[in-house]
């Protein structure tokens, strides 16, 4: 089995989180990670320099682990009305801000394919984008927060009443033991986000994928159904690009859409996640409240 040796310790040796760093591909692994000979080099290596796959077991457990537990509970019937009302409220920003003809607008476009794969009628997608240029617009703003445990959110909003809002989720954040506050947005970066179905995929086989993709990262997560998911990260420009080369390589993607993707983690313990649970069910149970991101992870 092929290992990846790091170079001048960027990253731990042992580690199995789906992610990509600079470094060399060693087609033999080494005899003990200790041993180097006189000139300081592994023996018995094959190096070859590329971008390679990091992965860390812990962490990619722990972002399961907090899928499942900040997803949206209840009956079925209330998980996807829930769904297709955030859904619509995103069509209404989207239409907002980039018209309402799909071939023009690539983010209604990934909403559309979005609203599909969640087996939204086509009815009710036509309607949303109808709807979106008849109501009053409303203004879309983000707000940065910091919650349970140190923890970083950024909350999406549209509301035809800046102050209302606020004052509605300043109150949700405090009450949940955090603060809104300047500078959680540093904890994220805007990249590309590919989805596809992970059946049938095996972890090494996502790795190939997406260094032949040319992603920069391979995420493993969880639908709202507890499906497994892929979820291929790039940067925002390359986002089709990479989209594409999935699809050319026999991987059925389901939607690509840029979004907030953490580049600094925040590990909670069980207590803060169950506050941080009980801050996100809030937040997304509010009218106004579009989407929300988090930098989370599971610690043991």
């Amino acid at each position: 089995m092929a290992t990846l040796v790091v170079m001048r310790g960027l990253l731990p040796w042992h580690c199995h989180r789906i992610t990509l760093a600079r470094g060399f591909f060693c087609l033999q692994p080494p005899l003990g990670h200790h041993q180097q000979t006189a000139s300081g080099r592994h023996p018995n290596l094959d190096l070859q320099s590329l971008r390679a796959i990091h992965q860390c077991s812990v962490l990619c457990a722990g972002h399961n682990k907090w899928s499942k537990v900040k997803n949206v509970k209840g009956p079925k019937d209330t998980i996807r009305s829930q769904i297709f009302m955030k859904l619509v409220m995103m069509i209404r920003v989207a239409v907002k801000e980039g018209g309402s003809n799909p071939e023009l607008n690539p983010q209604l476009a990934s909403l559309v394919e979005q609203c599909r794969s969640k087996n939204m009628p086509k009815a009710t997608i036509e309607a949303a984008i109808k709807g979106a240029e008849k109501v009053k617009a409303g203004s879309s703003c983000t707000y940065e927060a910091r919650g349970p445990g140190g923890s970083m959110l950024l909350i999406e909003v549209l509301t035809d009443n800046n102050t209302r809002t606020h004052q509605h989720i300043k109150h949700l954040v405090q009450k949940h033991g955090g603060m809104l506050c300047d500078g959680a947005r540093h904890s994220f970066e805007r990249k590309g986000v590919v989805v596809a179905a992970r059946e049938g995929v095996s972890t090494e086989r996502a790795l190939e994928l997406a260094i032949e993709a040319g992603a920069e990262d391979v995420q493993e997560t969880q639908d709202e159904e507890e499906r497994p998911l892929l979820q291929f990260i790039c940067e925002a420009s390359q986002m089709q690009d990479v989209r594409s080369a999935l699809e050319a390589l026999g991987l059925v993607t389901q939607s690509a859409a840029l979004e907030y993707v953490a580049c600094n983690h925040t590990l909670l313990l069980q207590e803060h996640l169950e506050a941080a649970s009980r801050l996100l069910d809030s937040l997304n149970d509010n009218p106004d409240v579009v989407r929300v991101w988090d930098n989370i992870r599971v610690g043991d």
